[in-house]
């Protein structure tokens, strides 16, 4: 009996130990305000990535957008910073990012091909981001947090939609 109860607990802690290590948010459970600030955090840096990566390439039309877009990233996680100290809350920050792709060889940096490119590594992005937004809604934890979701989630659609309309006319 003894070794039953110590299986049972074991298998207890090892599956609450799983669950606080910071993986991402599976479907069967809502997001919390620390996913959405934690994903809003990582989708900020991808985008900053992708100013990093055209300021080596150099082709205007990318590197114009990649620089607004950062800079919306900049303003949005200014005002999410301030919820995330209201709630009193840390983003669980994921090792590893998109980030960091070479978008196109640099023989190709003023070519279509690398303006496709471009706008085909920011749909994934933008398609999960407004996905854990719109989950996030479905059952917010906090009213301020849920407020910026509600503010920023058209405006994330209204670029996901300009990206795919230019990858397609490209």
């Amino acid at each position: 009996m003894r070794i039953l109860v110590a299986i049972v607990l074991a298998f207890i802690s090892t599956a609450a130990l799983a669950d606080s290590t910071g993986e991402q948010v599976r479907g069967d459970r809502a997001p919390d305000a620390t996913d959405v600030i934690s994903g809003l955090y990582a989708f900020s840096r991808f985008q900053q990535g992708l100013l990093e990566s055209t300021d080596l390439k150099g082709n205007a039309e990318v590197k114009n957008l990649a620089a607004l877009r950062a800079e919306e990233a900049a303003k949005r996680d200014k005002a999410l910073k301030q919820i995330q100290d209201a709630i009193g809350t840390e983003p669980r920050v994921s090792k590893t990012t998109s980030a960091g792709l070479s978008l196109a060889k640099p023989d190709d940096a003023e070519g279509p091909a690398y303006v496709r490119t471009f706008y085909a590594a920011q749909i994934p992005e933008y398609e999960s981001t407004i996905t854990l937004l719109e989950n996030y809604l479905k059952t917010p934890d906090n009213p301020a947090l849920a407020a910026f979701a509600r503010e920023h989630l058209p405006v994330l659609r209204a670029q996901l939609k300009d990206a795919e309309r230019t990858m397609a006319d490209k």
